[in-house]
């Protein structure tokens, strides 16, 4: 079986993929694969762009979402007259026993396919079919520059599937685009001294999590701190240095990722 990987560590948010997905099936009929994508409204290959922290704290995570050629694909149970998947797990949409079927758009609950109102079409990625026979990647694989995006047997990407995580499991319609380092939550702030208006760097900064544990860092030489890899929740922030009265058990309610500004500390 084959298997889409997207490492969101690797993705500098270029959209190539989006952008060769477009420039393969517009206009392109793949016959008996898909027929043409329309110029404007379809997405076989999105990027998502989403924006965490308040400036001057922020990460941009950029997230591809494609058709994800479910192992239980509600789909093909719509329709498995018209909707079939191959033996190599590509799940296709027939382009001439599909027609007038806008059902299928409904179908599928991550909105992968849509309706090409021209052809009264539903349409979706099809994993580029046509090349894969041919022995090629799919064309939004082949055009990534940093390796990000991947396609083959899973066998071969056992170690990426294994670490990966998929979209929204708990639909149990087993999706085979797995995805790795996906960002998740930050807190971060600064520290400086408010009589000589100076950072301070190598200040301690304690985070005391939801679960009781702890998290401990340093002020960098910009008199920064960050913590990464939070999850939602109520957290307990401290801050502490040596020469400097402290800043003690602030709480910060976490719901998406926070600057919780500047810590401006007077000295003992």
């Amino acid at each position: 079986m084959k298997a889409f990987v997207f490492d969101a560590a690797r993705c500098n948010g270029c959209f190539n993929c989006q952008i060769a997905c477009k420039d393969e099936h517009v206009d392109n009929d793949w016959a008996p694969y898909a027929a043409p994508q329309p110029d404007t409204g379809h997405f076989w290959m999105r990027v998502d762009q989403k924006v965490h922290g308040q400036v001057p704290k922020v990460r941009l995570e950029y997230r591809v979402s494609l058709c994800n050629h479910c192992a239980d694909a509600p789909c093909v149970k719509a329709a498995p007259d018209a909707v079939h998947q191959r033996e190599d797990g590509l799940v296709i949409i027939d382009p001439e026993r599909a027609r007038g079927r806008h059902d299928l758009v409904e179908a599928c609950p991550y909105g992968a396919i849509y309706l090409n109102e021209e052809l009264d079409l539903p349409q979706k990625c099809t994993g580029c079919a046509h090349l894969v026979d041919a022995g090629e990647q799919p064309r939004c694989v082949a055009m990534c520059p940093t390796g990000a995006l991947r396609f083959g047997d899973e066998e071969d990407l056992a170690d990426a599937l294994a670490q990966g995580e998929v979209s929204r499991p708990e639909l149990g319609c087993g999706p085979r685009v797995h995805y790795l380092n996906l960002p998740k939550l930050f807190i971060s702030g600064d520290v400086w001294d408010k009589e000589a208006n100076e950072i301070i760097e190598g200040a301690e900064v304690r985070l005391e999590a939801p679960d009781g544990s702890q998290l401990v860092t340093q002020t960098d030489d910009l008199g920064d701190f960050w913590f990464r890899g939070l999850e939602a929740g109520d957290y307990v922030l401290s801050v502490a240095c040596d020469g400097y009265v402290g800043v003690e058990a602030r709480p910060v309610a976490l719901e998406e990722s926070l600057n919780v500004g500047d810590f401006p500390l007077v000295r003992a």
